[in-house]
């Protein structure tokens, strides 16, 4: 799948976040040169069925989809790998116990649960057969588990290790408002970059996906630096607004 064959490249992957079911946004968005697209339910405004009908137009790009789901809602993660989706972003992985339950939908047994039915995979990835994709799935399409929480924080080595977990996404922004005992929403805190900087590097020493989400260009280059794989590096509303500064700026004297 393009996921992981990008993953081959070590180069960081730089990818965009699309929040609102504008028909056809994401896949252009994939066409502008991000490395993939995220399509978010948990605080985008993205319905089913708004999802549901994204990976084939991605997949047209060339580009991988990914899903972020909402918190808990792991019926909706095996339901996104059957439309498609190559990855899945859980939410709120606060322990041990909330991996397992997100590992048991994204994988097929002996790893996990995940009920057979990937009608429109096999369709977006004709180079699979029923038996080849049952075969590979497990390793080709990807769990990442967000760490957001201080509770989190105390148990990512576990969660990291956990047989089917196949990365980490920090959300700064969440983890800021725990780490600061509810003080601040600050995703550039700067008593949280070392702990950002050890999960790059335990996940590496994993052979795990590390990832994160940017929040402006400055800490898109310091998430590289510290050798995170994979970096939101804009989302729909930040993509508007900076082309419409870029030109207004220009025009408006």
């Amino acid at each position: 799948m393009l996921l992981t064959r990008r993953l081959e490249n070590p180069d960081p992957m730089f990818i965009a976040w699309s929040s609102y079911p504008a028909a056809g946004m994401p896949a252009r968005m994939a066409r502008a040169g991000f490395d993939a697209v995220v399509v978010d339910m948990q605080h985008g405004m993205h319905s089913e069925s708004s999802v549901l009908r994204e990976p084939p137009e991605i997949l047209a790009t060339g580009k991988p989809p990914i899903l972020r789901i909402p918190v808990g809602r792991n019926d909706l993660a095996s339901r996104g790998l059957d439309a498609g989706f190559e990855a899945v972003i859980a939410p709120m992985i606060n322990s041990v116990e909330d991996a397992k339950a997100f590992v048991a939908a994204m994988k097929y047994p002996p790893i996990g649960e995940r009920s057979w039915g990937p009608a429109q995979a096999l369709k977006l990835n004709p180079e699979h057969t029923m038996g080849s994709y049952f075969k590979s799935a497990n390793g080709e399409t990807l769990a990442i588990a967000m760490i957001e929480t201080m509770r989190a924080v105390e148990v990512y080595e576990d969660i990291l290790a956990l047989d089917g977990i196949d990365g980490l996404f920090i959300g700064p922004s969440d983890l800021s408002i725990s780490w600061s005992g509810g003080k601040t929403v600050n995703a550039d805190l700067p008593d949280m970059q070392d702990f950002l900087a050890e999960v790059a590097v335990k996940c590496a020493e994993a052979g795990k996906l590390s990832a994160i989400y940017a929040t402006s260009v400055e800490s898109v280059v310091r998430a590289r630096d510290m050798g995170f794989r994979m970096i939101t590096a804009t989302n729909d509303d930040l993509l508007i607004q900076t082309g419409a500064d870029s030109i207004l700026n220009r025009v408006r004297v």
